[in-house]
């Protein structure tokens, strides 16, 4: 039941929808005619921009709508695999940035997550908002204990009450959507809606934020590539982060850049190494690197050091999604398309019983165009992005920390290019994957597994003599309890060879699967006491012959 408050607020959503002529997403189909009759009724809601393409009409409609939804368009423009361009191509353009609230009330709820005045941990506390965002708004300090420039980001006060009446009304709205149109099931808005829900949660914990930062700083700890501003967790809490104050340029800034002296080919080629660090090295990437959240140092602009901000959102890969990750890019360096189908099958990406003649010529079809242009032509981000909607085809599942990869290896690509645009990513790649890859399956590797083995080993190793020990033991035991009931079994009747011979064998396996068992092997222990059983019912049919 709707209550008058969602009510009220549905009708809003409602007629910013049509003031933008969002009505046009509906298909001409007879399922469509009740939504299409309700937009007639509602006569003296004109759409009040025909002459925008669809795409910018369903970006300024989300602006109006508010922080929540901006929110989400954002995150519908990562999924590349689910929209058109000219639809995520607009979405990406969604800026969160929103009228600051006032300063008194966020000095307010600081001090409620504090526990007292502000002025007993900071001084110099400005009211002014240095920055304000959908989610959070950000005000500088001092710290009293020792005098260190620090910010500190506080989540809007009346944010949660509007996210979640927001939420629910998405939920039922795309319910409405999966229901009158089944084609729109493909997209799957419900998940859609829900992925949204659990990003936006987690971005209104600050805490979470800090953990990830503090993860990410001490990766790049004494890095001149990468500054990550240091965490002050004692001031910490869910709705307050407090954080070292950085100086440096946005990197969306290019004339300041390029006034600053900044090495702009050094600059986009560390990019690309920080990101590939990031994710074959670390498992754990930035996935929110947008321009607002990316700046560059004043110092040293010859050897240029990034400096990134805002870890609400990161992603992680394990052993497996990496090493076949890896694989597929180096074969597209090749352009072995039968090694991408065969690799995407292996991982489990897309179903086993998949053609792979018929999977290999789809991608060898979208990739070979591709291919044409020159290598630094070439947008290595939109490559993988046409790999995933080729798989799609054949049945590939949404792989969520794969969606979050490419959309930040289209952000860096993206920014990497807007500073140099003769950055040619594959060759700074390239290098970097062979490398991993020959770590990962070389000598190297072997010398890396017995290292990272090698403290189990040597808690082990004084139990080996013991658990060899007990292993024989029990196998003799067993052996004695066979031997015992064959000779009991034999002596009522008539001795014959080959139902020895049976039993012999029968008793060897049923002996080595005892031990496996007690060693915690599971498949081939089964398998070797069936074939036991089974000569043993051959002796015991050839006694009776």
């Amino acid at each position: 039941m709707i209550t008058p408050s969602e009510f009220k607020r549905l009708y809003k959503i409602i007629e910013v929808q049509l003031r933008y002529g969002l009505d046009d997403f509906l298909p001409e189909d007879p399922r469509t005619k009740m939504p299409k009759m309700v937009r007639k009724s509602l006569f003296w809601i004109k759409n009040q921009h025909p002459e925008k393409s669809l795409g910018e009409r369903l970006r300024l409609a989300l602006q109006e709508l508010g922080p929540v939804w901006i929110k989400f368009g954002q995150m519908m423009s990562t999924r590349r695999d689910l929209f058109p361009p000219h639809i995520a191509d607009q979405l990406a353009l969604l800026q969160d940035q929103v009228e600051p609230f006032d300063g008194k009330l966020a000095k307010e709820h600081m001090e409620l997550s504090l526990g007292g005045p502000i002025e007993t941990w900071f001084d110099d506390f400005d009211e002014t908002p240095l920055a304000s965002a959908s989610i959070a708004q950000v005000h500088t300090a001092t710290l009293k204990e020792n005098g260190r420039e620090v910010v500190l980001k506080v989540i809007r006060p009346d944010i949660l009450p509007v996210i979640q009446a927001d939420i629910k009304l998405m939920y039922r709205m795309a319910h409405i959507v999966a229901r009158l149109l089944p084609e729109a099931r493909l997209l799957r808005p419900v998940e859609v809606v829900r992925e949204y829900e659990k990003t936006l949660l987690d971005e209104l914990n600050m805490m979470r934020e800090a953990a990830n930062s503090i993860q990410l700083r001490r990766n790049f700890e004494d890095s001149d590539t990468l500054y990550v501003p240091e965490m002050f967790t004692d001031y910490s809490s869910t709705n307050l982060l407090v954080m070292e104050r950085i100086y440096g340029i946005q990197v969306s800034d290019i004339d300041a850049l390029i006034a600053n002296g900044t090495n702009m080919k050094l600059l986009s080629e560390n990019a690309v190494n920080i990101f590939f660090t990031q994710v074959f090295r670390d498992s754990f990437f930035h996935a929110d690197m947008h321009p607002g959240n990316i700046f560059v140092s004043y110092e040293n602009p010859e050897t240029p050091q990034w400096i990134a901000l805002d870890c609400g959102i990161v992603g992680t890969l394990n052993r497996e999604d990496k090493r076949y990750l890896a694989e597929n890019l180096l074969a597209f360096f090749h352009r072995d398309y039968r090694k991408v189908a065969e690799l995407h099958v292996d991982s489990g990406w897309v179903p086993q019983d998949t053609n792979i003649d018929e999977f290999e010529f789809a991608i060898r079809t979208v990739c070979e165009p591709i291919f044409e242009k020159p290598l630094c032509d070439i947008s290595f981000g939109h490559v993988l992005l046409n790999l995933f909607n080729t798989a799609r085809r054949f049945d590939m599942e949404v792989q969520p920390q794969l969606v979050l990869l490419q959309k930040t290896l289209l952000y860096v690509e993206g920014l990497g290019r807007q500073l140099y645009p003769q950055l040619d990513l594959w060759t700074t790649a390239k290098p970097f994957l062979e490398d991993w890859m020959s770590r990962q399956v070389g000598p190297q590797a072997i010398v890396e597994a017995v290292k990272s083995k090698a403290p189990f080993w040597a808690e082990k190793l004084p139990e080996l003599p013991e658990l060899l020990y007990d292993s024989l033991r029990q196998g003799k035991v067993m052996n004695q309890r066979i031997d015992k009931l064959y000779d009991n079994f034999m002596e009522s009747r008539r001795y014959q060879g080959l139902a020895r011979f049976y039993f012999g064998i029968g008793a060897t396996l049923l002996v080595c699967s005892a031990i496996l068992f007690s060693n915690h092997v599971e498949t081939i222990p089964a398998a070797s006491a069936a074939m036991g059983v089974t000569f043993w019912l051959l002796g015991w049919r050839a006694c009776r012959k």
